[in-house]
């Protein structure tokens, strides 16, 4: 059995920005959600799109909300996992949407208009990863490189 190792800020961060996918844990009157997404990491947000009317539109503006991002490597049973708990905010300043466009805009893969950017603060930010002798930022099937 492998020992879980807790990741530095800093760690958990790089790997937080290398990420492309992710899910997003919002509450709303009916309970919770858990909702995959695409996401980059601008600033101090994890920025994703979405629809005005989709639940993350309608229900995670100005709420608490959970985003989580990892990597499994199930044939050498080790891996990591990021999460970030924050505030989720609309981002309509002309000058925010352009930085994010300069940086990395999240692309939905899911058909229909996403045209709802929500930051989601990174007020804490996690991580822990499964396995010694790795460097799991090299090591990614997938990663974003901006």
């Amino acid at each position: 059995m492998l020992e879980p190792v807790e990741l530095s800020v800093s760690e958990a961060e790089a790997l937080l920005r290398s990420g492309v996918t992710g899910r997003v844990a919002v509450s709303t009157p009916k309970g919770p959600h858990i909702l995959p997404v695409n996401y980059s990491v601008v600033g101090d947000c994890v920025v994703i799109r979405t629809s005005p009317y989709s639940l993350l539109g309608t229900h995670a503006h100005g709420t608490t909300v959970a985003f989580e991002t990892d990597v499994v490597d199930h044939e050498r049973q080790r891996g990591w996992s990021v999460v970030v708990r924050g505030r989720a905010e609309v981002i309509s300043d002309p000058e925010a949407l352009e930085q994010i466009r300069r940086t990395w805009q999240p692309r939905p893969w899911a058909s229909g208009s996403r045209t709802l950017h929500l930051g989601i603060r990174l007020e804490e930010v996690s991580g822990r990863r499964l396995g010694n002798g790795w460097e799991p930022l090299h090591e990614v099937p997938c990663r974003r490189v901006v």
